[in-house]
Order: structure tokens, then C-alpha cells, then sequence
């Protein structure tokens, strides 16, 4: 078979830092090629020097056996190498068609912008690639899903037949990854060569025909998908073996922690988001949260965090009322969160390591004697202690959050949450855009947590990841908790058909 891509002695550094350390990389032409590597392992770095955004120190770059020298985008998009970014690169008020034509417009008349062949084209290119878009739509009002689909679109309309997606399926929900999943076997089926970067091994061993893992900037190796495994990919990946089952301490008596009694909260829109929703969390317990995104969890995580109006019911802290109480006075109460976006709700990203650390608690001793005047002395010994403990790889305190990677980010927020004694834990989406290594750390912590008899509440739109660490699990959908499972007791099959509002 001949080679689509071949890069040869790669090597790429950023301030002395170096990204890529002399690696080859070799992918087929017709074949879905997974690149795998824990977060910082090089493999966007990697990429974007295929596709022209970074030069290469050394090495060189063959397309279809011939040497290009890749120095822009629109070099890599004229050899036939198309990216989508794993954060879009859409324009929200413009139109689908108006998206994917941008840069390459048709014209009529040789001065008029011909927005009917724009539409035709974008409608018979969704339709040749199974691709189902709406060409009129606007950007802003899409699902997720579909926007990653424009994106695809986007890339094959400037003739890509070399396809490099960068963790294509980070924040989709699981009918949206399983669409894209296929929709990218039936652009194998039609000749188009992909590199399908990702950390999450279920799916690069679902469609991959060979996989390439990179660790701390060095190649490892290039896998058969028939010859490997989830355990042998893994351990290549972080170079030892993963926990993939967390023991958990038995406890014969648990106390409600956080009880919900017919709480109705409204959205954005001021629609019904969450419907006489009732629950409770006990001690040293876990309740997983299972539901498809989109079903009222961003609403509930917000109310119980005082975030968010609640229209009606009551939320009940260790049996008080707590339904007027600030986030900041929830927090003393011993409510820690975990939030969906760590960027957007976790971290202020030109803040330190140790400003993040102490965030919400700079007003409080031990870090402020007056409330006003912080004590650095004070900040640096608690932040070097968590920097220890928790493992959070930084230069030092005083690194700013944006320069870490996104687990240590993570660790970061788990770090503030966890050590201020919590007795609730509100944990949505903990280990999303983590890989393997990063996601099993932060699974630990809470069932570290779990056990020295916090209440876990925890929300997912990863079944794995609900099965494996709840003590009890309900479905959400449409607002509402339509059915509670025993883990050991369900499946991923009931469960995904709960979550889509079937019954069982």
C-alpha cells in the first residue's frame, strides 16, 4: 500500500521546550490512523506542523512520496491535507454554507458572491459524504454535533483527501460520537485517508487500522489494531499499568448529606429545565448521574451551587434549608464544585498556580488576617503542599494556569475543591478532555474522597466512568431522575436506552 503521510526525523521546540523529539510517522493512504498520547505527549504539535501552522527545527514531510515543504495552512489545504481543530473554527452568525465556502467562494457575473451554487454545493457534498447538514442554518443555533460535521465539510470542500482530526469527540455526547464514528468509516469507504487524534482508546480501537502513540514528545510505536489491546495501548501511553476497578470502603450507615425535594428550575429561556426533581446524597457514598447532555444538568448543578434562581423546592444541606445562600456562603457550608468547563468555571487562566489554589478563600485566614491584605507567605506554603500532594506539574507557584496542560489544569481545580474539607462534592464532567492517565487520577481522588465519607454527587455523560465509581446511579432525562440502577445490577445498553427516554 502506498504512504499518504510520511514525516521523517520530526523535531519541533518552543522556547527550549522541546514538543516533538525526532519523530517518524508514517499513515497509509485509505486507512484511519490513531494517534494517541496523554495530554502534552506532542501529538498536536505533531499535526499542525503536517498541516503548516508550526515549521519543523528538523526533518522532512512526504505527501504521496513526494518532499513538501509545509510552511502555512494554505500549502498543507493545497497538497491535499485538511485539519479540524479540536476548539472550531466557525463563525457563529454566519450560515453553514457561508462557513464552508469562506475563503473559497463561488462567484457569478465575476463580482457577485454566488450564494445559490454555494448552497447547492455544501446540500451535494453533505449528501455524497453522509454528511447531513442544513446549509441555511446558522452556526449558533447547532448542536455541537453538527457543527463538527460543518467542520469535516469545510475541509473536504477545499479538496482535503488527507483528513487530520484533533480530538474530534472531547465534548460530544455518546449518539453524537457514535454518528461521527461512522460518518468517518464511510469517508474511509470513499478513498480519504484520516489521522484521528484522541486519548480515548474504545474508540481509536473501534476504527483505527493502525495506531501511532507518542509519550513526552517521543515516539513509542505504531500498533496493528488486531495485534494490540486497551491495557497494552494504555500502558504505552503512560508507561505502567492503569487501575481500571477502584475498591471502595464499605460502610454499614450513611447520613443524608444533601437532600432535593421537588426542585423546578428554569433555563435561559426561561423554559422548564429541571422538573420536581427529587434526590438525596448520603456519606461516603457516590451518586452517578447519568443523562445525555443537554437534559437539565448544567441548570441542577447551577441551583444547587447558587448559581441559578430555583422556581420551586427546597435543597437541604446536612437537613437545612440552603436555597438563599450565596455560592460563596454554600462553600463555607462545605459544598466544593467541580465544574463542566475548567477554563470558563474552574480557573482565571493569567492567574497563578497558587492564586487559583486559593481562590474563594483569599478573604479568609490563613491566607488574609483583615480580609483584605492576603498573607503570600501563608499562600505559597499551602499552594507548595497541594503543588506536592497532588502532583500538579508546574514549573512553580507562580506558573500561570494557562501555560499547564489540561489534566494539570484539572489537577489544579481538584486540588482547591478537595482541600477545604468538603462535605459535598457536586463533580460534573470531572474527566472530560482528559486522557487516560490524567482521567484515572482524578477517578481516584474521588474515591479517595468518597471514602473519608464526603457525599459524591456525580455527573456524567460517561458511562464508563458512572459505572465504575457510583454506589448508586440515576438517569436523567428531560429535567427529571426517570429510573435508579444498582451498578452492579445494570448495563450500558439499559442505561444509554434510560438516558434517551425508553423504557425498560
Amino acid at each position: 500500500m502506498d504512504s499518504a503521510v510520511q514525516m521523517i526525523g520530526i523535531t519541533k521546540s518552543f522556547s527550549g521546550l522541546i514538543a516533538n523529539d525526532n519523530i517518524d510517522f508514517l499513515v497509509q493512504k485509505g486507512e484511519i490512523h490513531g494517534l494517541l498520547g496523554e495530554n502534552g505527549a506532542g501529538k498536536t504539535v505533531l499535526m499542525c506542523t503536517l498541516y503548516g501552522l508550526h515549521r519543523p527545527d528538523k526533518g522532512k514531510i512526504l505527501i504521496n512520496g513526494k518532499e513538501v515543504v509545509m510552511d502555512s495552512p494554505a500549502v498543507a489545504i493545497k497538497h491535499g491535507v485538511g485539519m479540524v481543530h479540536q476548539h472550531f473554527m466557525l463563525l457563529p452568525s454566519l450560515t453553514v454554507s457561508e462557513n464552508i465556502i469562506l475563503g473559497n467562494e463561488p462567484i457569478k457575473n465575476g463580482l457577485f458572491l454566488d450564494l445559490e451554487k454555494a448552497h447547492d454545493s455544501v446540500e451535494a457534498l453533505s449528501k455524497r459524504f453522509n454528511l447531513e447538514v442544513d446549509p441555511d442554518a446558522e452556526i449558533d443555533v447547532l448542536p455541537v454535533g453538527v457543527q463538527q460535521r460543518v467542520e469535516i465539510l469545510k475541509a473536504l470542500y477545499r479538496g482535503a483527501e488527507i483528513l487530520i482530526l484533533d480530538e474530534p469527540t472531547a465534548i460530544l455526547t455518546p449518539q453524537e460520537v457514535d454518528m461521527l464514528l461512522k460518518a468517518l468509516i464511510e469517508l474511509k469507504t470513499q478513498g480519504k485517508t484520516i489521522i484521528l487524534i484522541s486519548h480515548k482508546l474504545k474508540e481509536i480501537l473501534r476504527i483505527c487500522d493502525n495506531i501511532t502513540v507518542l509519550r513526552k514528545g517521543k515516539l513509542v510505536g505504531t500498533v496493528r489494531k488486531e495485534e494490540t489491546s486497551l491495557s497494552q495501548l494504555a500502558r504505552m501511553m503512560v508507561d505502567r499499568q492503569l487501575v481500571e476497578t477502584f475498591e471502595k470502603k464499605v460502610v454499614e450507615k450513611n447520613e443524608d448529606v444533601l437532600e432535593i425535594v421537588g426542585l423546578e428550575v428554569n433555563d435561559e429561556r426561561n423554559l422548564p429545565a429541571i422538573r420536581g426533581m427529587s434526590l438525596k446524597v448520603r456519606t461516603y457514598e457516590i451518586l452517578g448521574v447519568a443523562g445525555v447532555e443537554g437534559n437539565g444538568q448544567s441548570e441542577l448543578v447551577e441551583a444547587l451551587m447558587g448559581l441559578r434562581r430555583i422556581r420551586k423546592g427546597d435543597i437541604l444541606l446536612k437537613g437545612q434549608k440552603i436555597n438563599e445562600l450565596s455560592a460563596k456562603d454554600r462553600i463555607r457550608r462545605g459544598v466544593s464544585h467541580v465544574p463542566e468547563d475548567r477554563i470558563k468555571r474552574g480557573l482565571i487562566l493569567d492567574f497563578s498556580v497558587m492564586e487559583n489554589l486559593i481562590l474563594g478563600g483569599q478573604g479568609q485566614a490563613p491566607f488574609s488576617k483583615n480580609g483584605l491584605i492576603i498573607d503570600y507567605g501563608a499562600a505559597a506554603k499551602y499552594s507548595d503542599n497541594l503543588i506536592r500532594d497532588y502532583s500538579i506539574s508546574a514549573t512553580n507557584r507562580d506558573t500561570l494556569a494557562r501555560n499547564l496542560s489540561g489534566g494539570t489544569q484539572q489537577r489544579v481545580v481538584l486540588a482547591r475543591e478537595f482541600s477545604r474539607n468538603p462535605s459535598l462534592i457536586l463533580a460534573y464532567q470531572p474527566s472530560r478532555g482528559l486522557d487516560v492517565g490524567a482521567t484515572e487520577f482524578v477517578r481516584g481522588k474521588l474515591v479517595e474522597m468518597r471514602d473519608e465519607g464526603c457525599a459524591v454527587l456525580l455527573i456524567s455523560a460517561d458511562l464508563d466512568e458512572i459505572r465504575a465509581l457510583s454506589d448508586r446511579i440515576a438517569v436523567m432525562y428531560e429535567g427529571r431522575i426517570v429510573a435508579e440502577r444498582d451498578p452492579g445490577e445494570t448495563n450500558e445498553e439499559d442505561l444509554g436506552l434510560l438516558m434517551a427516554g425508553g423504557k425498560i
